[in-house]
């Protein structure tokens, strides 16, 4: 299937997998998954399945900020989740996607950093997301921050003893989420407006906006590709998202 012939069906408002351009793909999110992590989640959407691991440390808090503890995320593109992907040090895409995920977690305040804090100046709990994509069909952004949230909201807190962290053990205690902020990931290719493109329409996009949203409310956005998109185009896109967050929401309860 070459690039004309998915821009062509596009531009008569079709698209490759028949799908409506605001209709996502089928979602299913597996939690529990690693017996050894904090929390642990897999998303599929569609062929797109991506695990997210969640471990926690203590650690030293930073001195502009020390009663708050943090988040450190990372993604690591595998060459079994694409042909593309190379082993090695992440590269921009990695780095880009493990960005989107910390922002829309940092940005709603998700998660109450204050409340990461065991004692102040000291010593905080340090929140590390690791993110795995399996296979990539599109949308890595979106499958990647479905899963996160899943599983930061299953994490446990781990034991700890003599102020160290015993792995593998865990307390009764979860982590506290004041928000699920759902991002959603629009394309732009032509003058149309799709969600949750697959890899085939990824190949073909002109520029590409994701947008962290909870509740009605914005907390981030980030815009790839080198073609505009106008403030109409992103209202359009900022509409849609508010509406289908609510039919993701029950997803992750």
């Amino acid at each position: 299937m070459n690039n004309d012939y998915i821009i062509s069906l596009i531009q008569q408002d079709k698209r490759v997998d028949e799908r409506k351009f605001d209709e996502m793909r089928e979602i299913e999110i597996e939690t529990n998954i690693s017996k050894n992590a904090e929390g642990s989640a897999r998303c599929k959407m569609g062929d797109t399945e991506v695990m997210v691991g969640i471990k926690m440390d203590i650690g030293e808090p930073y001195p502009d900020n020390p009663d708050e503890g943090t988040i450190i995320v990372t993604a690591e593109l595998l060459p079994l989740a694409s042909p593309v992907f190379e082993l090695g040090p992440p590269g921009p895409q990695a780095t880009e996607l493990a960005r989107i995920v910390d922002r829309g977690i940092r940005e709603s305040k998700c998660l109450d950093f204050k409340k990461l804090c065991i004692k102040k100046g000291e010593k905080v709990w340090m929140v590390f997301i690791d993110i795995y994509p399996l296979n990539d069909d599109g949308n890595l952004i979106d499958a990647s921050v479905l899963a996160t949230l899943a599983a930061l909201k299953n994490a446990k807190i781990p034991k700890v003893e003599n102020d160290a962290v015993v792995f593998g053990e865990f307390t009764n205690k979860k982590l506290e989420l004041n928000k699920l902020p759902i991002t959603f990931t629009f394309g732009k290719i032509g003058n149309k407006i799709l969600l949750d493109l697959n890899s085939k329409e990824e190949s073909v996009i002109d520029s590409r906006l994701s947008i962290s949203v909870n509740e009605g409310n914005i907390h981030a956005m980030q815009k790839g590709g080198d073609k505009v998109i106008t403030m109409e185009e992103v209202e359009q896109m900022v509409d849609m998202a508010i509406k289908k967050e609510k039919e993701l929401r029950s997803l992750i309860k």
